[in-house]
């Protein structure tokens, strides 16, 4: 009878030991992934990149100026009175040149984000043409001769020349311009370039890709769940990028989760009456052709009417099946789109599952946001998805392996539910995703990043 349970207790710890290995060589394997991402990743560095001029009247990016694909809406103009003064900060750059034609000292006056961006292309002009400046000929302007929705009368906008006033040099002081981060670059005057930048408070100038609180997802058992009350570990509907077939993965991490900010957003409707409402700097996969091979991932704010989503079938068009054998056999399938428009809605949320893909009110969307390239941002966060395997196998042992006092006893238990409350969550971006985007304004050309 003993030797029999010892036996029993001998096999259940080499089925663990088993189970060990084989997730150990899953997670070197996944080890040297992320090593040749990094190896892949490193020489893009060193690529030196030609940098082209801007054309008179050209504007980057090709949307209008206070769009949010752009530098978003104006917010009222800002005078010396006005409560939002105190957001305005002086710069005192030695190595940019004021006009300052009023003689007020008005044009130092800015938004902490136009001032990044302007100390930033200063560098930019003296390692570009040695022995010339920055010169800003109009900045926060006080006196009403703009445009009545100008973004000078909110700090937020400069006109800007070299201090030789050389012409020729400033196609490419707006390229410059663009490559410093500004939000919108305009080649606006023979006499100067204009740029400006996004406000303080939009959310878009410095967070990723998001759903608004109203966005539902698919359980694992086929009910629509609210995408403020997931938890990391729940399962929920995906898509495999590599194969097309839907398939459930688990919620591994949240992106950014914020429920009480307000955003503005993007909502795009299909022809048959589904919607998704995301932040511009979002992928969703869509079809030009409304072939279903013809997928590619693109920004939320450069997909145009008359293209194609991938949607998902749900209850109403599988009235003999159940909800979950309904999307199990079901591939996505087209939908054109038939409306876009914006729309101010409240909350933030990005789940991150293993497949990097997520079904969002029965549409097939990204995961990810900011760089233009599913497969890159997908590698990107191998860490993350072989770190998650290492915890899951930590808390497979904790719920297999028991010991108690000097005795081997084995023991199965019933899995408990861990995974913390949505309530309990943390708030804001999480630091990994924050940290990458750092690195790829360094490593990764921009013509991958949003802008």
């Amino acid at each position: 009878m003993i030797d029999n349970e010892t036996n029993h207790q001998y096999n259940k710890l080499n089925e663990i030991r088993t189970k060990s290995n084989d997730i150990i060589i899953n997670v070197r394997l996944k080890m040297i992934d992320t090593l040749k991402f990094i190896i892949w990743l490193l020489p893009l560095s060193f690529i030196p990149r030609k940098l082209i001029p801007l054309v008179f009247k050209q504007h980057v990016p090709n949307v209008s100026e206070n769009t949010l694909g752009a530098s978003g809406l104006n917010e009222g103009p800002i005078t010396r009175n006005h409560r939002r003064f105190k957001e305005l900060v002086p710069n005192y750059n030695q190595d940019i040149l004021f006009k300052d034609e009023e003689g007020t000292g008005a044009d130092r006056l800015m938004t902490q984000r136009l001032k990044e961006k302007l100390n930033t292309l200063a560098i930019s002009v003296m390692n570009q043409w040695p022995g010339v400046r920055l010169r800003v000929t109009e900045g926060w302007d006080e006196d009403g001769s703009h445009a009545s929705n100008s973004l000078h009368y909110e700090g937020r906008a400069v006109d800007i020349t070299t201090s030789d006033r050389d012409r020729s040099k400033y196609g490419m002081l707006a390229r410059l311009a663009v490559e410093a981060g500004f939000d919108w670059v305009y080649y606006e005057s023979r006499f100067h370039i204009h740029c400006s930048v996004k406000s303080e408070k939009s959310e878009s100038a410095r967070n990723g890709g998001c759903f608004d609180q109203n966005s539902t997802v698919i359980g694992h058992n086929g009910q629509t769940i609210n995408i403020d009350n997931l938890r990391i570990g729940d399962e929920i509907l995906t898509m495999n990028p590599a194969t097309g077939h839907l398939e459930y993965s688990s919620i591994i991490m949240f992106l950014d989760r914020n429920p009480s900010i307000e955003r503005l957003y993007y909502e795009i409707e299909t022809e048959f009456g589904r919607m998704i409402t995301a932040t511009p700097s979002h992928l969703l996969f869509i079809s030009d052709t409304g072939n279903i091979d013809d997928k590619h991932e693109e920004f939320v704010s450069k997909i145009e009417m008359n293209q194609y989503l991938f949607v998902v079938m749900n209850q109403s068009d599988n009235q003999n099946k159940s909800v979950a054998a309904a999307v199990a056999e079901t591939t996505p399938r087209l939908e054109r789109i038939i409306r876009i428009s914006t729309k101010k809605s409240k909350g933030i949320y990005a789940p991150l599952t293993v497949t990097g893909t997520i079904v969002v009110n029965n549409i097939v969307a990204s995961c990810y946001a900011i760089i233009n390239s599913q497969q890159l941002s997908h590698l990107s966060f191998i860490p993350i998805r072989w770190l998650y395997q290492f915890i899951k196998f930590g808390d497979y042992l904790s719920q297999q392996l028991h010991v108690h006092h000097s005795q081997l006893i084995i023991r199965t238990t019933k899995q408990s539910d861990q995974s913390p409350s949505p309530s309990s969550l943390p708030i804001g971006i999480h630091w990994y995703p924050r940290l990458l985007y750092t690195m790829f304004n360094y490593f990764i050309p921009n013509d991958y990043i949003y802008q």
